[in-house]
């Protein structure tokens, strides 16, 4: 049994969970509503405070999608009650980011500003230090959609291996090459 899927997720008392009949599973709670839809072959019952996620049987697309489902659903539960952050620091001379309203600016290095758009769930902010990297922090109910605005924000600037310049999360790793090396 799918070692994900058979845990039962514990649902705290500011939380409402509806299944639609059209398998679409809405959660509530303090920091907003998120749903989505399930396979109609899952099964999601609601007992004593708790969500079961069940398969039917035990073909390798039951198994994936339990899983899968289940942890989609925990997701949402989280979400609502604690929500994401994502950090992420600009490594490099002259990188800026500034936020207004739904509209980040950042200075990058190249001839022009990017002005990206956020979604309307995401909220941002921009912190610069003396004497450190610029720190962009997002903030969303919705773990994929977070995700995703941060790795499209980390993809204008990739972190190159060489000086370790670029777009990074707080506390990544960067595996640093050597340069040249003098011929005489």
């Amino acid at each position: 049994m799918s070692r994900i899927g058979k845990l039962p997720i514990t649902l705290p008392a500011s939380i409402q969970v509806t299944v639609a009949d059209n398998n679409v599973v809405t959660v509530k709670g303090p920091k907003g509503s998120l749903s989505t839809p399930v396979d109609k072959d899952i099964v999601v019952k609601q007992e004593d405070g708790q969500l079961i996620v069940e398969r039917p049987t035990e073909q390798k697309r039951h198994k994936a999608m339990h899983g899968l489902y289940r942890s989609l659903i925990n997701n949402m539960v989280i979400g609502v009650t604690e929500g994401y952050k994502e950090r992420l620091e600009l490594v490099g001379v002259g990188y800026k980011a500034t936020v207004a309203g739904k509209v980040l600016e950042l200075a990058l290095g190249y001839s022009h500003n990017i002005f990206m758009a956020l979604p309307d769930e995401v909220v941002a902010t921009a912190v610069t230090e003396k004497g450190k990297a610029p720190v962009i922090t997002l903030e969303s109910n919705d773990k994929q959609l977070i995700g995703q605005v941060a790795a499209k924000i980390r993809s204008l600037r990739k972190v190159e291996p060489y000086k370790g310049k670029g777009i990074r999360f707080v506390g990544e790793v960067v595996r640093r090459k050597a340069g040249k090396t003098a011929s005489k």
